[in-house]
């Protein structure tokens, strides 16, 4: 399991927006429709949705990248005319309306957000660039009694989540998991070593800490999404979560734009992802104010497949 020590909870990455000339959180959300279709569209993780919304409003002038969110409309529209899609809510989600864009020829979509790297190499029709690094950890109310020292290991939590831990701290566990769809989920549960989890298990929208309400709740939390809510610089929806860790830390994990593989050579597509001198890679105080960790392998276009 890919463990890192390096907690960074409670970063005031909100001060910071003074220095970058970052709008308010209020600004990030869809493009305005139908006045501000962009060059490239994309969709799919809750995780990223708020840096790549960013990352939009602060490369070319806001005009290159149309980030739309996971949640929202039951539908959003990429192009002027016709591209009218369900919202994908989640990175799986988000690449398989990539795929069905791609494999149907419309052209509606051009990149997915992805927190997971991929689970299918049977082709390499889609390319998975990283560009940031998140953590990933467990949370729970601040008023539980769970909340001492949480600490739970990887075989905790898979009893948990397969339902054969049920209480600690004299608590009922109500485990909670992200939507289907999810790449905090199907990451999650990689991890901890479940390929399905028990019936006692709910669902909730990622990274929503309002959605813990009750004593025994806990469930997996970005850090990188944690610190941007509580520091300002997205809308804050933690709650009362706070995090507790994972074997002694959090997990770390790369994040990825997922691509066509065929349009890697197209000047839109290479000039915006590919390569660590590319638009996306050198927007380093954006990546950084919302959370997450630049990465040295920003860019690199090795890791192919089919989702």
């Amino acid at each position: 399991m890919n463990v890192t020590t390096r907690v960074r909870l409670g970063a005031a990455v909100g001060a910071a927006a003074l220095g970058l000339g970052i709008m308010a959180p209020a600004a990030y959300a869809d493009p305005a429709v139908p006045t501000d279709y962009r060059t490239l569209a994309g969709v799919g993780s809750d995780t990223t949705q708020d840096v790549l919304n960013g990352l939009g409003d602060s490369i070319d002038g806001g005009t290159l990248i149309a980030s739309y969110d996971a949640t929202g409309s039951a539908t959003v529209k990429t192009r002027t005319a016709g591209c009218v899609i369900n919202r994908p809510n989640g990175s799986s989600a988000g690449i398989d309306a990539l795929n069905a864009s791609v494999d149907g020829s419309t052209g509606c979509l051009d990149f997915a957000r992805s927190s997971r790297g991929p689970v299918n190499f049977t082709s390499s029709d889609l390319t998975f660039i990283p560009f940031a690094e998140d953590q990933v950890t467990i949370a729970v109310r601040d008023d539980s009694p769970l909340n001492a020292n949480l600490d739970l290991t990887a075989a905790q939590l898979k009893a948990v989540y397969e339902c054969s831990l049920t209480s600690l701290n004299g608590v009922a566990l109500t485990p909670l998991l992200p939507q289907a769809g999810s790449g905090t989920r199907s990451f999650f549960l990689e991890q901890i070593g479940v390929s399905v989890p028990g019936t006692c298990v709910g669902t909730m929208q990622e990274h929503n800490g309002v959605e813990l309400d009750s004593a025994g709740d806990i469930a997996p939390y970005s850090v990188s999404q944690y610190n941007a809510q509580v520091g300002g610089a997205v809308t804050d929806r933690h709650g009362d979560t706070v995090l507790g860790a994972i074997g002694g830390g959090v997990i770390a994990r790369d994040v990825y734009n997922v691509v066509p593989t065929a349009k890697l050579g197209t000047a839109a597509i290479a000039d915006t992802f590919v390569g660590a001198g590319s638009k996306v890679c050198t927007e380093t105080d954006v990546i950084e104010y919302f959370g997450f960790t630049t990465v040295a392998n920003c860019g690199d276009t090795t890791l192919k497949a089919e989702r």
